[in-house]
């Protein structure tokens, strides 16, 4: 039986996750002395796969070398993606892609013309690794300069916090992540700029680039940009600002307080930007306001750009159905974008890629509330942070009883391959319906 390019994702996926957790099960994995039970190491396995950071167990304390230098690798395959780390491998042994190989690449890496597969792989990888060495040279820098760690250990902090920052993973090597750093701007900021880049998507940051080097007028520019790139540049800016701003006002006066100006406004902008599905925090989040929690479900649900690292159901979706329901409220025929007739294809996507994640999101928290002792605010923030891959926690985590990690574990997969895939992976439709059904129009509100 041939598996359709989404089923091949969903599988691949899935078999990493369990070499993985074999791996992470290794005595050589943990510190001396130390064991790892199949949740913790299946959680943990998820977790750096599928990009989202939601910790059982410390980090730094729990894993040995070894065992993180498995995370870090899981997290470069999840934010590459296993088609385009295996059709790499195809082009550096036989230089060529097959159609097969090509379709599911195209899967993974959201390529908008199967043609253009082979650049997309070749232009995924060498963006990572140059973004991601940039970034770990600037924080290596800043660990031995600022902070006296040996040139060895300062290399290492530098890799793994960039690897885990482009790709919006949030693991840390600290016990309390970036708090002890919450002040230190040439931390923060390389931190801050790897994960919009990482959330933005690989297609916005290809045009980005290609504009750029055409060396084109502005006005000529800006008359070129795709749509989608439009959409998600606008969109996540104004996602950004508002996270700023609401982290800013609701915590000036409570986690803030002990803070300068200066210094409040750095830590809000760089919990801002977290909710972009990253997962590094400055601040502990189980002492932030109710409102500022339920602000960043909100930002976390919706996510980052389509086809990069970020999860949620993202910010092209989100923008798409706020066109909708403008079309609606003006009684127009179709949902026009910036001078373009949006398929009602796209739109039905996008209901159903919003609508599945409220189910599973509300789903899991409603049977998280009947089993754990745990408030509707903790249980909601850590849901919508594991079914939108983010990372961010109250600290209630390792807390939960085993099958409610298992949960967890479900909405992280889930949220990695998206929604739609999953869908499309369980009951795919090999042929069109080729007729239409008499139409009926129900009454709706």
């Amino acid at each position: 039986m041939t598996l359709s390019p989404v089923r091949v994702v969903a599988l691949s996926f899935a078999a990493a996750i369990v070499v993985g957790t074999a791996l992470l099960l290794l005595p050589g994995a943990v510190e001396p002395g130390g064991g790892t039970s199949v949740t913790e190491a299946l959680f943990t396995s998820t977790s750096a796969m599928c990009l989202t950071g939601l910790i059982v167990v410390d980090t730094p304390v729990h894993w040995s070398g070894f065992g993180q230098v498995v995370i870090l690798a899981l997290i470069q395959i999840g934010g590459l993606g296993i088609m385009t780390m295996a059709s790499m491998v195809g082009l550096v042994l036989a230089d060529q892609i097959g159609l097969k190989a090509r379709m599911n690449t195209a899967a993974e890496a959201r390529a908008s013309e199967l043609g253009d597969v082979r650049d997309v792989v070749i232009g995924v990888i060498r963006l990572s690794l140059l973004i991601e060495v940039v970034t770990a040279a600037a924080l290596a820098l800043r660990f031995a300069v600022g902070y006296d760690e040996p040139v060895a250990r300062a290399l290492w902090l530098g890799v793994f916090h960039s690897v885990s920052a482009f790709n919006n993973a949030g693991f840390a090597l600290y016990s309390d992540n970036i708090i002890g750093f919450a002040t230190d701007p040439w931390i923060c900021v390389p931190l801050m700029v790897a994960v919009i880049l990482g959330g933005l998507g690989f297609p916005v940051l290809f045009e980005v680039g290609r504009r750029l080097r055409r060396a084109a007028p502005e006005s000529r520019l800006r008359r070129g940009w795709s749509l989608h790139t439009r959409l998600t540049l606008w969109v996540t800016a104004v996602l950004l600002v508002v996270g700023f701003l609401a982290v800013l006002a609701l915590e000036w006066a409570r986690t803030l307080q002990t803070y300068s100006a200066a210094q409040k406004v750095l830590v809000a902008a760089f919990q801002g930007v977290m909710p972009r599905t990253a997962g590094f925090n400055s601040v502990d989040y189980a002492l932030l306001d109710d409102a500022t929690l339920l602000v960043t479900d909100v930002l976390m649900f919706i996510g980052g750009g389509s086809g990069g690292t970020a999860g949620g159901i993202k910010v092209t979706t989100f923008a798409l159905l706020l066109f909708i329901i403008i079309a609606e409220v003006r009684g127009e025929r179709s949902v026009t974008i910036a001078d373009r007739r949006v398929d009602s294809r796209v739109q039905r996507q996008a209901l159903a890629v919003a609508l599945i994640g409220i189910g599973l999101v509300m789903t899991s928290t409603i049977v998280l509330l009947a089993g754990t002792p745990f408030g509707l605010n903790e249980l909601l923030f850590e849901v919508t942070s594991a079914f939108a891959t983010v990372g961010l926690s109250t600290g209630i985590t390792a807390d939960l009883p085993h099958w409610g990690q298992w949960i967890l574990v479900l909405l992280m997969y889930l949220g990695r391959i998206g929604p739609i895939t999953m869908v499309s992976a369980l009951a795919a439709r090999q042929r069109g319906r080729r007729y239409d059904l008499p139409a009926e129009r129900p009454l709706i509100g």
